[in-house]
């Protein structure tokens, strides 16, 4: 029988209207910015100003530190904006690229990235930074033409880049990648460690879908290249946009028809197989960190499981 999907998945979650048909409306973000009932998410390298309920401790429930228009640097746009969409009170909101946080008048008290908030913030707005630092991402990396080289101008409020040359649109790119558990005929599952994490850091099996390439055969020939693993069947858990910088993580669940690890020694240096009691065990006496909530690699691990696990492994690197 197929496993049941996962639920809730942190940053799959949203509660916006990206209103996709009011893109291309003449003037629509300057009209934007020129109301002040418009809220606008500032983003910084992937990082965003955020207040806390409560007492404003570090414990404290984390909300966007959002701002109207006027309390953005200098008054005026400055950097590339995006047209995020409307909540369902209908607030428009925007995505604004903050070139100097230190400068910003707006508030918040700390500035935090994506993979420290997803998991705390409500489906609103873990959607709006979601979709924010994931195109903004894209307008950082791609300000040039692909075809030619020529540089590119912002269209279609933030979702189009338009080459100056020869007037070719360009969109934003999502690239798939398959993250699987790996589960032999004990229930046991497999966890590796990259180097390039911190030590102890176990985590499940990813990699980037190829060309021409299923999802099943990805996950597959991933299992396959990283620890010489045969995977036979394969079942769909889930997905969840991975931002850093333009993955959607696609989650699965491989049953193994081989047991014999070897390691790639590249992506991969070390992988073991667990059962319940030896991970909770390699778990409580710090042997083994998991990644973080945030993350559906973490998800997929207690779906494994069947509950939530406690380890010490603070926040993805």
């Amino acid at each position: 029988m197929a496993p049941a999907p996962l639920p809730d998945l942190s940053l799959s979650r949203s509660a916006s209207d990206r209103q996709g048909a009011r893109r291309g409306d003449a003037g629509l973000l300057e009209r934007l910015w020129a109301d002040e009932a418009v809220r606008v998410v500032r983003v910084h390298d992937g990082r965003t100003p955020v207040t806390r309920d409560g007492d404003g401790g570090p414990d404290g429930q984390p909300r966007l530190a959002l701002v109207p228009p006027s309390h953005v640097p200098g008054g005026a746009p400055h950097g590339v904006r995006v047209l995020l969409g409307t909540d369902p009170d209908g607030t428009w909101y925007v995505a604004q690229e903050v070139a100097d946080p230190s400068l910003d008048p707006g508030g918040g008290d700390d500035w935090a990235d994506l993979r420290t908030l997803g998991a705390e913030l409500d489906a609103l707005e873990a959607g709006l930074l979601t979709q924010a630092v994931a195109v903004l991402r894209w307008h950082a990396v791609n300000p040039r033409c692909p075809r030619c080289g020529a540089p590119t101008s912002v269209e279609q409020a933030g979702w189009v880049r338009k080459c100056t040359a020869d007037g070719s649109e360009h969109f934003p790119r999502t690239d798939p990648a398959v993250i699987m558990s790996v589960v032999d005929a004990d229930d046991r599952l497999l966890l590796g460690h990259n180097d390039m994490w911190p030590a102890k850091r176990y985590s499940t099996l990813a990699g980037f879908v190829e060309p021409g390439e299923s999802l099943e055969s990805a996950v597959r020939r991933e299992v396959l290249e990283e620890v010489g693993i045969e995977v036979g069947d394969v079942d769909y858990l889930g997905n969840q946009p991975w931002p850093f910088p333009a993955s959607l993580m696609l989650g699965f669940r491989g049953t193994a028809v081989s047991t014999d690890v070897v390691t790639d020694d590249v992506e991969i240096t070390d992988a073991r197989w667990f059962s319940r009691e030896e991970l909770v065990a390699a778990l409580r006496d710090g042997d083994v960190l998991l990644p973080p909530p945030v993350s559906i690699a973490r998800r997929i691990i207690e779906h494994w499981y069947g509950g939530s696990l406690e380890d010490a492994g603070g926040v993805w690197r």
